[in-house]
Order: C-alpha cells, then sequence, then structure tokens
C-alpha cells in the first residue's frame, strides 16, 4: 500500500480585497465586477513558488527527518527558473541530502496531481517522495485572471507506512485543449472565448475522469465523503456536480472566495483542505484539469486524527492575515510599474555563483556549527567556538538553524536602507537551543513587532538580479503571530 503520509499547506499573509482592483480598473471593463468578489491571497514581494513550497513542505514536515525524503517533486505553472531546476533549490532550503531525486512540473494546471501521481508511482516500500505544488501567477492588470489568480501552496509526503490516507486509484485523460497559453518570452496568458472554455473544457474534460475512475474502480458517487473539483468557475462548478450527480455537501469548497485560483497547487490545496476536516473511513477524490484531467481516489485511514495536530494546515493560515490596501503597492511587488528606488536600491551585491557552489548549502539551508567539546551552536560556521570558556579549535559539526524557533532580542525600523516595503526591519535573534544571528524581519509591521517576541524562521527572496537571471534566496525571521 502506498498514500498520503503527512500533509501542510502555505498561503500568504497579504490579502487583497478584489473591489479595490475594480475601483481601479473597472472603467476599462466593467463586465469584470462578476469576478470582484471575496479576496486574493497575494504573495509577498521576496515570495515566489519556490519559497511557498519550501513553506508548505515545512508545515508537512513537521518532526519528520527531511535526511529521510527520497524524491522531491514541484509542480507550477509559475516557476521562477526556465533553466535552472526549481525543485533541487527547495530540496536545498530544506536541506535534504544529496541523493535526492528532484523534477520540475510544469505546463498546465493538472500539473500538481501529475507531479503526486509521479510520486506514488515512484513510491516502494524502501523510499518517501514529497510533491509540492506552488503559484505564483501574474494576471495582465484589467483581466479577469487579475482578480481571480491568488497565491499559495500546498505539500504532501508520500509513503507506504502509517498511512493517513491510502491511494486506491485513479484515472487520466489529455486533450490538446487550448484554453489558456503562454509561451517563454511571454509574462501574461492568452485566453480563447470564456463559454468555450467553461462548456467545451471544464463542464466536459472534469466529467470524462470523473465518470473514468467511478467505471474502472466499480464505485458511485455517492460513496465519496468529498469531492474535489478543480474548476475555478462557480457556473461551470455546478454544471459538473449535476452531471456527475455530487451533491453540494460532497463538494470540497473550491477558496476562490478566500484565496483565489492557485493553479497547479489548487486540488492539492483542496486536498489538503478536505484531510483537516475528514474522518477514518473517509473516501475522497481529487479530480484536477488543464490539458486533460486527472481524477484520483483517497480512503482515509484510522491515523489521520493524530496527523491534524501541530500544523497550520489550510485553516491555521487563513486566520493570519494583513490586507494589501494600496493598489499601487500590489503592482510594485508584481514589479509591473516600475518605481524610482534610488541609489541604495540600485546597489545590489549578489553572491557569486562559485561561492554559493562552495558554501551553498550554509546559505540555502541556514547551516552553521555547532561545538562538539560544548554544544554550542553559531553562525556562520567557525572554526574556534565563540563560547568565551570553551574556545575548542577544529572540532565542529554542521547544525541547522533554519528548523529552529527563536527569540527577538533587538530590532531596528531602517527608513534609510532600501526596502521594497519600508522601512526595513532587521533584527538580532536569539535561538532557544544557542546561537545569535542578525536577520532580516518578513511579514510584520514595525508596530507589531516587540522585543521578546517568538521567531521562526521563513525561507524567501533575499534579492533580485534581473539583469543575470538570477534571484538570491536566504532565510529572515518571521515573528509568529498571536
Amino acid at each position: 500500500m502506498v498514500g498520503i503520509t503527512s500533509f501542510g499547506a502555505y498561503v500568504p499573509w497579504y490579502r487583497m480585497d478584489r473591489k479595490l482592483i475594480f475601483e481601479q480598473l473597472g472603467w476599462f471593463n466593467p463586465a469584470n465586477a462578476a469576478n470582484a468578489r471575496g479576496e486574493k491571497a497575494v504573495a509577498n514581494y521576496d515570495e515566489d513558488a519556490i519559497t511557498m513550497a519550501v513553506a508548505a513542505a515545512i508545515d508537512c514536515l513537521q518532526q519528520v527527518d527531511r535526511q529521510g525524503i527520497d524524491g522531491l517533486y514541484l509542480a507550477s505553472t509559475s516557476l521562477p527558473f526556465a533553466e535552472r531546476q526549481n525543485a533541487v533549490i527547495v530540496s536545498a532550503g530544506l536541506d535534504c541530502k544529496a541523493g535526492v531525486r528532484t523534477a520540475d512540473f510544469s505546463g498546465s494546471t493538472r500539473a500538481g496531481t501529475t507531479a503526486l501521481l509521479a510520486a506514488l508511482d515512484a513510491t516502494n516500500d524502501n523510499n518517501t517522495m514529497m510533491v509540492c505544488a506552488s503559484e505564483n501567477r501574474l494576471g495582465k492588470p484589467g483581466s479577469a485572471q487579475e482578480l481571480t489568480y491568488g497565491d499559495g501552496a500546498a505539500a504532501l509526503l508520500i509513503g507506504s507506512e502509517n498511512l493517513i490516507a491510502e491511494f486506491k486509484g485513479s484515472y487520466s485523460v489529455s486533450h490538446d485543449f487550448i484554453d489558456f497559453r503562454r509561451i517563454p518570452t511571454e509574462r501574461f496568458i492568452h485566453g480563447w472565448e470564456e463559454r468555450w472554455i467553461r462548456d467545451e473544457g471544464y463542464s466536459k474534460i472534469i466529467p470524462e475522469a470523473v465518470n473514468g475512475l467511478i467505471k474502472k474502480y466499480d464505485l458511485n458517487v455517492t460513496d465519496f465523503a468529498k469531492i474535489i473539483i478543480s474548476c475555478p468557475v462557480s457556473g461551470a462548478l455546478k454544471g459538473i456536480a449535476k452531471r456527475i450527480g455530487a451533491t453540494p455537501e460532497q463538494l470540497q469548497d473550491n477558496m476562490i472566495a478566500n484565496v483565489g485560483d492557485t493553479g497547479a497547487a489548487m486540488p492539492l490545496m483542496m486536498l489538503v483542505a478536505a484531510l483537516e476536516d475528514s474522518k477514518p473511513g473517509d473516501k475522497i477524490m481529487v479530480a484536477s484539469y488543464g490539458s486533460g484531467s486527472e481524477a484520483l481516489y483517497f480512503e482515509v485511514t484510522a491515523n489521520i486524527e493524530t496527523a491534524k495536530n501541530g500544523r497550520k494546515g489550510i485553516k491555521g493560515h487563513l486566520t493570519e492575515r494583513n490586507d494589501i490596501n494600496v493598489y499601487g503597492k500590489y503592482l510594485v511587488y508584481r514589479n509591473l510599474i516600475p518605481l524610482e528606488i534610488g541609489i541604495r536600491g540600485e546597489e545590489i551585491a549578489p553572491t557569486a555563483m562559485s561561492t554559493l557552489g562552495r558554501e551553498g548549502k550554509d546559505i540555502t539551508a541556514l547551516i552553521g556549527s555547532k561545538c562538539k567539546a560544548c554544544g554550542t551552536p553559531q553562525y556562520p560556521k567557525q572554526r574556534v567556538c565563540v563560547n568565551p570558556d570553551c574556545g575548542a579549535t577544529d572540532d565542529m559539526e554542521e547544525y541547522r538553524f533554519s528548523d529552529k524557533n527563536g527569540t527577538l532580542m533587538a530590532f531596528t525600523g531602517d527608513n534609510l536602507a532600501f526596502s521594497w516595503d519600508p522601512p526595513q526591519i532587521y533584527g538580532l535573534v536569539d535561538f532557544e537551543e544557542g546561537g545569535r544571528i542578525l536577520l532580516d524581519l518578513t511579514d510584520c509591521t514595525l508596530d507589531s513587532v516587540k522585543v521578546g517576541m517568538p521567531i521562526k524562521m521563513s525561507f524567501r527572496k533575499k534579492y533580485a538580479d534581473p539583469d543575470r537571471g538570477y534571484y538570491g534566496y536566504f532565510w529572515k525571521a518571521l515573528p509568529v503571530k498571536e
């Protein structure tokens, strides 16, 4: 047997009321009023599909040994790099072993379930796979996608022991149905006529996969406690439910109203939300969409009750939020308008590729050293122990700080240093097991920061260097919200 052994999710801290967008650009396309309801989750300026995948993976892993992960698959249609594997950056941020198998899955919003099926196929009695799906898609200003797209990520751990949801089977269909398209040199998608996509795409392709699964395994729609249909169009979703014979109570909320259309991450995020409310014996169906459809069938086990503890998941992240109430701020975060950043902002000190090659683990996974003689951790790595009562030399072992909790001992709000979200906030973090690091703070306001507040680590973009085609990733301090 193979299946899901753990789950996690991530929803960005920032949310944006869709009415705010419509108030600015509704004059250009009044028909978008139909999409100007609810709010969407918006990634911070230092987030992308990679950083959100790491966040979801951390939520999923809990106390799981990261060195035990044998494979990591990343699914997204908004991967930062076209030619540099994105999944390997996620594995490096998590401090997975060098022998981990990594792969990117992209090309359609079906990529999330495709990666999940690949992981299930690759799992046997001796290995553990992780699947991450993450989206940070860009909608052209004035388009329906600008209103509907939302950001988020999900992560699933796949194994053969201590299952919380056993994989029972799947059914896939593939169609070169051209609804949305984008070539590598473009930032925004092109879409065909909406009724065509709704009536000939969602409404026909998804039921084909669902009915294929039901027939293949001799099931009835009524057998499923929850049915996940990855369809962001409400009219099409109602039609699909009617066509396959599903009741409203069976349909899992697609989170369009409070998160948005998260593309390849949507079916996996909905699956995480379903698992949060599931009970032993529940049957769950997951149906994705994009150049076809895939329907997967899981059955929840008794282990689900203990698996719900200790993670934020969808519910926990939805409770933590902050509003973006200025449309221009959103445009700047998405790099859609040029902004005068001044001399300080133009000065970028990128990490040399050779340095990253030699010391990449120290940077990407925040690996320091720990004195074998007295147990004192320190960052960056040192030959001599920082403990004045010890002073041992060349007697160190590697020590990971990224999964440790800390306390904010001092902080500064700097209005002179450049920041995309001024003022720049940074402070000294004392880790509970020892060690002190000066770090940038993220997902907070200056008024909300206090000395002595608990801190967790968050993998973020440290800087962007588009002229050289490079993003620098590092860890920032994330204040723990009450």
